[in-house]
């Protein structure tokens, strides 16, 4: 009984995306095994998978596809679980005394579900608000990346990307907005292809209703050349 009540509560949380811990699950020994390491041993049971459900590995199409998918998931779309890859947020003087607040919008986003392990694909937006120190623009890209390439949920990718910032900078008043698309709704399961989950963190000044409502009017700007 209480097994099947634990399996229970696991398709819960995965069908709901319900999200347990504000920082990624990770176990003390994560980094013993070096980017090699793992990737032979996700290899070795990507095939195991592959070969379960059927499929000929001998086939010039499959043969390479444990070691192709074992290397993406150390070297691409899980790489933001390794701290070495974690960007330098440099940040400067504000030396001009820029006052108002600085919007980075439309950041491409890619990330991956942490319950279905299928793509998460779609747009954030950041913005903070300068207390003598700015940070360059490309680095909140990275930062929005770095913590994309990981097992997520939409709520902890955006409280982490607001919490970086704010470390970097100094300052409560940094704001994000995630607009994305989860396969995991929309390839299967429910099948609705046209929904997209919108997610947010404000804080500091950005609590305050009339600069939220700055920020959000800033993001629907359309952005023309």
């Amino acid at each position: 009984m209480k097994d099947n009540q634990a399996s229970e509560t696991t398709d819960f949380i995965g069908d709901n995306h319900v999200s347990t811990n504000a920082q990624t699950p990770l176990r003390k020994d994560a980094f013993d095994m070096t980017d090699d390491q793992k990737i032979s041993a996700i290899k070795g049971e990507v095939t195991k998978i592959m070969e379960t459900l059927g499929l000929d590995l001998t086939d010039d199409s499959l043969k390479g596809t444990p070691n192709r998918v074992a290397k993406m998931f150390v070297k691409e779309i899980f790489g933001g679980l390794n701290p070495d890859k974690k960007p330098k947020a440099s940040t400067f003087d504000n030396n001009y005394k820029y006052g108002e607040m600085l919007v980075e919008k439309n950041i491409t986003l890619y990330s991956t579900c942490e319950h279905h392990l299928l793509p998460i694909v779609g747009r954030a937006h950041v913005a903070y608000i300068s207390n003598g120190t700015v940070v360059g623009l490309s680095k909140m890209n990275r930062i929005v990346d770095y913590y994309s390439k990981r097992p997520q949920v939409q709520e902890r990718l955006t409280m982490q990307i607001v919490q970086e910032l704010q470390n970097a900078l100094g300052t409560d008043d940094v704001a994000c907005v995630i607009d994305a698309k989860h396969l995991c709704v929309n390839s299967r399961g429910i099948r609705d292809i046209e929904s997209s989950t919108v997610t947010s963190e404000f804080g500091g000044q950005f609590k305050n209703p009339t600069v939220k409502r700055e920020f959000l009017d800033y993001i629907k700007l359309e952005t023309k050349f």
